[in-house]
């Protein structure tokens, strides 16, 4: 009787560890923000579209404006037990170019409350071109599943 007894509690002791593990919160990244050191190689005003693409590499998604804009996303998810994936936090680089594909702005926008703030700023111009599409890039937090991320069903 000692040895049944043993083993259901050697059981019991088992799921109650996997019951615990399953409930461990999980953080996922998805997306490509650069590294700090990668961009402190970009100049304003003097860096090119072939040397950010060298120095930085190339995004998921550039801008149609006049020069244009790359646009770089990261996304973090927070998984907790069978509960649906939550993104917690999600920020976006931008480096815009002028008409010759010089570098003209590096920046970094976050989403606090709901609201699009600028993170940072390197500027040869005060005025921002295309903060539309990222305030549209931020603001679709909770839009989107990490199923569609990573081609699995929700």
């Amino acid at each position: 009787m000692t040895r049944v007894g043993s083993g259901i509690r050697r059981a019991a002791i088992l799921a109650a560890l996997i019951v615990l593990a399953a409930c461990t919160t999980i953080y996922r990244n998805h997306g490509y923000i650069p590294n700090k050191e990668d961009v402190a190689k970009v100049t304003v005003g003097e860096s090119t579209q072939a040397e950010v693409a060298r120095d930085v590499g190339r995004p998921t998604s550039t801008g149609l404006l006049t020069g244009g804009a790359w646009y770089y996303v990261g996304s973090k998810f927070r998984h907790y037990g069978a509960r649906a994936p939550k993104e917690v936090e999600r920020q976006v680089m931008v480096i815009s170019f002028d008409d010759q594909g010089v570098v003209e702005n590096v920046e970094y926008f976050g989403l606090e409350r709901g609201e699009v703030v600028v993170i940072s700023r390197r500027v040869t111009k005060s005025s921002v071109k295309g903060l539309g599409i990222v305030r549209q890039l931020l603001s679709n937090v909770g839009n989107f599943s990490a199923g569609q991320f990573i081609d699995s069903p929700e």
